[in-house]
């Protein structure tokens, strides 16, 4: 609320250079946002109850892998080696 109040107010305007940082901002949104095909071997039973898998949960397996990875990388699960 106090920031919406200092902004009827007039108190803050907008940067100099705002147009140039949207523009890097939205450049490197897209970067971190840009998907790259990768290709893995799995054994054919693998794929199969992954598959089987994705099917219960109502999504494709290449999400579920894309679910699983990302989650790893973020430290949300851990994996034994």
């Amino acid at each position: 609320m106090q920031i919406e109040e200092e902004l009827e107010r007039g108190e803050w305007r907008r940067a100099e250079n705002y147009e140039k940082l949207e523009k890097a901002l939205k450049e490197g949104t897209k970067a971190v946002l840009r998907k790259k095909p990768v290709s893995i071997r799995l054994s054919e039973r693998d794929l199969m109850l992954l598959k089987r898998k994705s099917i219960e949960n109502g999504v494709l397996y290449q999400t579920l892998i894309t679910m699983l990875v990302r989650r790893y990388v973020e430290g949300k699960i851990k994996i034994e080696l």
